[in-house]
């Protein structure tokens, strides 16, 4: 058994062409690129109980050689995967269910006729590979880079394979990062979430891939450090197999969920006071907000039930076409999944920062949900446009209170936090309403609004907060 540790970018034939005459690959390479074909055959049960088990096993052909694999999953973020896989050579192309044995094969799989693996689909593609090598901090990195094109084929199905896959040989898995980041700059490279074998099984269910990573489990006894690393990988891995996802099959409850989801990730930034220092996110700010500047008036727009709201949600498959095929998202994405391994918000902290940072979750929480709340004007204005104005330059702040009740009201030790949450949602509710009104009923919804934000100043979670 071995730790497979590799990243899957996405990209075009013409970008996989200009990875090879890159500088920095040639200035790393040893030796010369190799071709070669691979012919792989994935097998499962007919109820699917392998995938059901996160477990692939696949017979490759590799020239004239067979290998027998077996991979569990494991995590995977902005295309950073690290899973145990089993490697057998085999003298011919059948499988060899001996070497199934109870020090590879699942617990869960434990009482598995094996006689039912059958055939399920098959990856076939050229891969063009070459190993890389340079020094890093003193010690020797190796990677093995591989340009992948062909097809994914399940039944009458079948999906491109386009794709430059980057292997861990020797050296830590941030090298990885550091590689991809460095390509990204000048390159469309989309991090990739998705391994073939979900790629396959997708053709059969498009519901078998999971949109989340793993919950992370939270307690009274969780530092804000803890917080920062686990909600900031939950959302970047969430983000990016929504965004997997949608390319995939372009529904647009997914464009929207996507969007909520790089709201959370933006709105996370500013919630931990010294903890996170600005500077430690100043590269992601940017171009973050230049993609919600992009997406958010287009999800407004497309709730409507007319040509308008028709035009809006085509509008969304362009944009993000075209988001996706710029170096910006690749160098966004694999910068933020560098800047959580790195953990880089700990990096030249001040001393305030530090502190923060150990503080556990209902302390720190109470902190910073009282401050945004004292901090929220709620208008009592006559006038709509001016009441409308106070409302909308507060959106990221109400963005930052959704973030944190979302995901940590449970240990908001205030009375009744989950009415809290709701009317501020049915109050944010209202707000992105009001550009889709026509002019005649913004009356009735500013009423309405007046009238949300009495009810949230009588909940006494409110008052508590602001006293």
């Amino acid at each position: 058994m071995v730790k497979e540790t590799e990243i899957k970018l996405r990209a075009t034939p013409e970008t996989l062409a200009a990875v090879q005459q890159h500088s920095l690959i040639k200035a790393r390479q040893q030796g010369e690129w190799v071709q070669g074909t691979l012919y792989n055959q994935y097998f499962d049960t007919p109820a699917r109980d392998l995938a059901a088990a996160k477990v692939a096993l696949r017979l490759r052909r590799d020239g004239e050689q067979f290998i027998q694999t077996l991979k569990s999953r494991g995590q995977s973020v902005a295309g950073l995967s690290e899973r145990n896989e089993w490697d057998w050579p085999l003298d011919q192309s059948e499988l060899n269910l001996a070497l199934l044995d109870d020090s590879c094969w699942p617990e869960a799989l434990a009482n598995l006729d094996k006689a039912l693996l059958q055939p399920v689909f098959t990856t076939d593609f050229q891969r063009t590979k070459v190993l890389l090598s340079w020094e890093r901090e003193g010690d020797v990195v190796e990677v093995e880079a591989a340009l992948d094109q062909g097809r994914v084929i399940a039944g009458p199905g079948e999906e491109a394979i386009c794709e430059l896959e980057l292997e861990i040989r020797q050296g830590p898995a941030a090298a990885l990062l550091e590689l991809a980041l460095e390509l990204s700059a000048d390159l469309p490279l989309m991090p990739c979430d998705i391994s073939k074998a979900e790629r396959g099984y997708r053709l059969f269910d498009a519901g078998s891939y999971d949109l989340r990573l793993n919950s992370v489990e939270w307690h009274a006894e969780t530092t804000v450090d803890q917080v920062i690393a686990g909600a900031g990988t939950q959302l970047l891995g969430h983000s990016q197999r929504l965004a997997e996802q949608y390319r995939h099959a372009g529904k647009w409850r997914l464009f929207r969920e996507l969007t909520v989801t790089l709201t959370a990730l933006r709105a996370s930034f500013g919630v931990f006071d010294l903890a996170l220092p600005r500077s430690s996110v100043q590269d992601f700010v940017q171009p973050l907000d230049q993609l919600l500047g992009q997406f958010k008036p287009l999800v407004l727009a497309g709730w409507a039930d007319d040509e308008t709201g028709q035009q809006a949600r085509e509008q969304a498959a362009q944009v993000f076409d075209q988001a996706i095929n710029d170096p910006a998202w690749g160098k966004l994405f694999i910068g933020l999944a560098l800047w959580l391994q790195r953990r880089g918000w700990t990096l030249n902290r001040p001393p305030k920062g530090q502190r923060i940072g150990a503080l556990s979750l209902p302390r720190w929480l109470l902190a910073a949900v009282s401050k945004e709340i004292q901090e929220l004007k709620v208008p009592h204005t006559n006038d709509p446009d001016s009441a409308v104005s106070i409302w909308m330059d507060q959106q990221p702040r109400l963005a930052r209170l959704y973030y944190l009740l979302s995901g940590f009201r449970g240990f908001l030790q205030v009375p009744e936090p989950d009415r809290l949450f709701g009317e501020l949602n049915k109050l944010q509710a209202l707000l992105e309403q009001y550009p889709q009104v026509e002019e005649e009923q913004r009356p009735l919804l500013m009423d309405a609004l007046r009238k949300q934000g009495q009810r949230l100043r009588k909940l006494n979670a409110w008052r508590e907060l602001n006293g």
